[in-house]
């Protein structure tokens, strides 16, 4: 049988990075961040000197990426690059990549192949829209743009870095206008997905919203009450 999956989608800090990591701690599931998908094309071609307006080139570099993930990092060939992908700057540019349709095609086949038992947990835009449309729960993930521009800036800032909020709120209007309006995959809630408003919650009752979901649609193949 084909291993079960459970997709989060949703925008840019609505936390469903940490969703679905926690979610597949408590499975024992695999996870998929396909959002550092695109931070690694971006990275592997500011490193290639590949321009982000070349499809072409960029699709090349998508098709034969050399990634694994082990825990929270993440490895490019014998290169961990968990902090490099994660700088705004790699994460604007992996917006800009991610719009192009022959990138997303390139990295298809290879997001598939991250669904294996017993369960895969995959985190994205469009993971139950394209990559897993036959996926066993969607869930959207979502919070308002002001409060997910806080998040960011209270991550960056404990981490040392000198940000401006009102910046980091007209980036995340900017991205999602960007990520809504591309032609191919546009984020969007699947029509069957579980629509979470994260706003108001805490990671752990997020968390435990998304394992209730499990527990009813897929308690047979979890094996957990």
């Amino acid at each position: 049988m084909t291993a079960p999956v459970v997709a989060i989608d949703g925008p840019s800090g609505a936390g469903k990075g940490t969703v679905a990591r926690r979610t597949a701690g408590a499975l024992g599931w695999h996870l998929l961040d396909s959002g550092a998908f695109y931070r690694l094309v971006a990275l592997a071609a500011a490193e290639a000197g590949t321009a982000v307006d070349d499809e072409a080139g960029l699709a090349a570099l998508a098709s034969s990426l050399p990634v694994r993930f082990e825990g929270e990092a993440v490895w490019l060939g014998e290169r961990e690059v968990s902090g490099d992908i994660r700088s705004e700057a790699c994460g604007t540019a992996a917006s800009r990549v991610a719009a192009l349709p022959a990138v997303r095609q390139g990295l298809v086949g290879l997001q598939r192949s991250f669904r294996r038992p017993p369960g895969l947990v995959a985190d994205g835009r469009d993971m139950g829209t394209v990559i897993f449309p036959d996926a066993e729960l969607k869930v959207f993930l979502t919070a308002s743009a002001a409060e997910r521009a806080k998040r960011r800036y209270k991550q960056l800032k404990e981490k040392g870095f000198d940000v401006n909020l009102p910046a980091l709120f007209a980036e995340v209007e900017a991205r999602d206008r960007r990520d809504a309006e591309r032609a191919v995959a546009p984020l969007r809630p699947a029509p069957d997905a579980r629509v979470i408003d994260s706003t108001t919650m805490t990671i752990d009752a997020v968390v435990a919203a998304v394992l209730d979901e499990v527990r009813r649609v897929l308690s047979p193949a979890t094996g957990r009450d």
